[in-house]
């Protein structure tokens, strides 16, 4: 299995108990799975796949909506007796923290998200969703309810074995500084928004 479970704890929230599973995978990057079931999993599955967003998720940036979308995926996994969230360490579209922030520059002259990845040498998205159906695979996750706008990440699921027996859209009221992002995911990136 191209991830390797490490390890495992009960872990409460604000938004519920959960237990949380760590996982290496074979890039080197380290995931997690914070899972949420009373009984064993059969489908669909209400699942999030979220990719990390240090600027979003944990410093409040307004430039995404990263940390929106995670906190309605977390409210909305606390009203389910099972549900999963699979929390990727694949930060910037994959393209790393540091590259991230040389994105936000060349935004701030005027490129979208986009522009501004391909412009220092990356695909618009780098992340490789795959990783999520192998840890959903470790639980024997095979039919799920995908927490998602993103059209790439329910592909790559059903590709991979994973049945997407529906999908739960997670809309998002722009501010100023993130409407621009969120035009050029609908527009380029095909987002469902």
């Amino acid at each position: 299995m191209p991830v390797e479970h490490v390890a495992d704890a009960f872990f409460p929230s604000r938004y519920g108990k959960f237990r949380i599973h760590a996982f290496r995978g074979k890039d080197g990057g380290e995931h997690i799975a914070l899972v949420r079931c009373e009984h064993a999993p059969h489908g669909p599955v209400p699942v999030r796949i979220h990719s990390r967003c240090l600027t979003g998720d944990a410093l409040t940036s307004e430039r995404c909506d990263c940390r929106k979308q995670l906190e309605a995926s977390m409210k909305y996994l606390e009203k389910r007796k099972c549900g999963i969230l699979v929390y990727l360490d694949q930060e910037g579209r994959g393209i790393g923290l540091a590259n991230k922030i040389k994105a936000y520059s060349l935004q701030d002259g005027g490129m979208d998200t986009v522009e501004a990845n391909v412009s220092l040498g990356f695909g618009e998205d780098m992340r490789d969703f795959s990783i999520a159906a192998d840890i959903l695979g470790y639980f024997g996750v095979k039919d799920i309810a995908l927490l998602t706008n993103n059209p790439n990440k329910i592909a790559v699921l059903e590709k991979a074995g994973i049945k997407v027996s529906k999908r739960i859209p997670l809309i998002i009221t722009p501010n100023r500084f993130n409407k621009k992002y969120l035009d050029t995911k609908k527009e380029k990136m095909r987002h469902l928004l």
